[in-house]
């Protein structure tokens, strides 16, 4: 299996993190990860941050958004010198899935090695009461899921009138989850004056309207949907429908070089199926998806990154916050019905400068979505075998948000605007 060569590289500044005027103990930890220059959205909104003000990021995976938000929240805090009461936080993160929440606690971990900030995160799925002891101490940072955050809060867990820098990642996934109503509850319950940042993969009008909702005077960055994590992707199409699917699998994982593979699927049902296959062609693999516990999808991670796994299967909503070096492959087995989820899909093997390869499987009833990734993509995937066969039928049921939507209402007035300047960055192909 031959692909073209891929040369793009991860967007890197003229900058460095010296001149975006962080101290000297996050500089110190920078180093010591070896990170040296930093990404155009850690450019913009470093020095936005550090000033005080509102942001509204519209950034994918795979852009440094997450450091973009953690570097200026430390400095920040340590500047200000305060240390919390029992049961509050100094800032508050939310989530909409465990794995990033874990992801974004382990970076706090890495760039604040050299302070010393108390945080914890709090997610379902496990036992609440280290959870809760924790928060009896006083926080520096809290990274939560929004419905254990909010069970806390009615239990008296955890009160939020001290929350000085509220940061809300991945918006639309919220969205898409049914966590948006808890959102705004959560927003409702802290001090007015605060800082807060707002990220987003989409804009769909929903995450606009809540943005002016929580917002005051934003900043805007936004780095456009043909980011380098697609260029630096190989990605294929392969028209199969029925059983070839499977069949297509496990003639693909014969070939070694897939050597540590996430394959997505829409479905936790289809994902458990794919599973049971793979381990009758003797492939090892595991599942995450969001009707395991969190210890369950845990251990399937820690396998996957510890190379004990090969095939990692997982819905979008559990892959969320997956951040494993080195995954040589993605295969989406089903394509997403939502042609951002692909963006964030592939971005899972092409992290840190790598290069990789994505392989989809499209049926007949999937022509759709395909036709609704390439627009967004502005790029035709290269058709591996025959083309589609057959006439074209109608696509699955298109679900709001899987086992994991709690079917929350919406609603909410837009009032806020934008100030100063938009600062949208597109990041160049190889055609310039």
């Amino acid at each position: 299996m031959a692909f073209a060569a891929i040369k793009d590289t991860i967007p890197v500044t003229d900058t460095s993190f010296e001149e975006l005027g962080l101290s000297e103990p996050i500089l110190r930890a920078l180093r010591d990860a070896k990170y040296d220059t930093p990404t155009p959205i850690q450019a913009q909104a470093i020095p936005m941050l550090l000033d005080g003000a509102d942001l509204f990021g519209i950034a994918q995976t795979g852009t440094g958004k997450t450091a973009a938000f953690t570097l200026p929240l430390l400095h920040n805090l340590a500047e200000d010198g305060v240390r919390p009461s029992p049961r509050a936080v100094r800032a508050l993160i939310l989530a909409p899935t465990r794995e990033l929440a874990l992801q974004i606690s382990d970076s706090i971990k890495t760039y604040g090695r050299h302070m010393h900030f108390r945080h914890a995160v709090v997610m379902g799925g496990v036992s609440q009461r280290p959870q809760v002891t924790a928060l009896r101490k006083g926080l520096d940072i809290l990274v939560a899921t929004p419905g254990r955050l909010l069970d806390l809060i009615e239990q008296k867990e955890l009160v939020l009138g001290e929350c000085e820098y509220f940061i809300l990642d991945e918006a639309d996934r919220m969205f898409d989850m049914g966590f948006i109503r808890d959102v705004r509850k959560i927003a409702r319950g802290l001090p007015t004056e605060r800082q807060t940042l707002l990220f987003s993969a989409t804009m769909p009008a929903e995450i606009q309207k809540l943005a002016g909702e929580i917002l005051h005077e934003p900043e805007r960055i936004e780095i456009k949907a043909r980011t380098v994590a697609v260029e630096r992707v190989a990605q294929q199409v392969h028209h199969l429908n029925g059983d070839a699917k499977r069949d297509k699998l496990g003639e693909l994982l014969r070939n070694p070089d897939l050597s540590k593979v996430i394959v997505f699927t829409r479905t936790e049902r289809g994902a458990d199926r794919v599973v049971k296959h793979l381990e009758r062609e003797k492939v090892s693999a595991e599942a995450i998806h969001g009707n395991k516990s969190q210890n369950a999808r845990q251990r399937a991670l820690d396998k996957f990154k510890a190379g004990k796994v090969r095939v990692l299967v997982a819905t979008d909503i559990a892959s969320r916050g997956i951040d494993v070096d080195e995954i040589s492959h993605v295969v989406n087995f089903e394509l997403p019905n939502e042609a951002e989820s692909y963006v964030h899909r592939i971005g899972r093997t092409a992290r840190a400068g790598h290069e990789g390869v994505a392989i989809s499987f499209c049926d007949s009833g999937e022509r759709g979505y395909l036709r609704d990734i390439e627009r967004l993509i502005r790029q035709q995937l290269e058709v591996v075998g025959a083309g589609p066969a057959g006439p074209e039928t109608p696509p699955p049921h298109k679900k709001s948000g899987g086992a994991q939507n709690r079917g929350r209402n919406n609603g909410g007035a837009n009032k806020g605007g934008y100030r100063r300047t938009v600062h949208e960055i597109l990041i160049p192909t190889n055609g310039g």
